[in-house]
């Protein structure tokens, strides 16, 4: 998903291709909990990225969430939540 940025510039395109893909990775593949590593690595993460923009410590030339982050970022940062998880119960076993 992070191969696609450069390429695509539209960010509502971009976060529907995201969308669709961890859909997609969901559907072939759902494990217990990943809905809620979702959902918290979705908000916790657009807090946090909120925080680091205001405070200067990123920026960004995309704009399209709240006027200060990609659109596309706070899905991919949900997905990498999930991704994380599944690391983990690997090593783990």
């Amino acid at each position: 998903m992070i191969a696609f940025i450069p390429f695509i510039k539209d960010d509502i395109m971009l976060a529907l291709i995201d969308s669709v893909i961890i859909a997609m990775s969901l559907v072939l593949h759902r494990e217990k909990n990943d809905f809620t590593f979702l959902a918290f690595g979705l908000i916790a993460l657009t807090i946090s990225e909120s925080f680091f923009i205001m405070t200067g410590v990123e920026r960004f030339m995309r704009h399209s969430l709240f006027g200060i982050m990609p659109m596309w970022l706070p899905i991919l940062w949900a997905y990498a939540f999930v991704a994380i998880k599944r690391s983990i119960i690997i090593l783990n076993k």
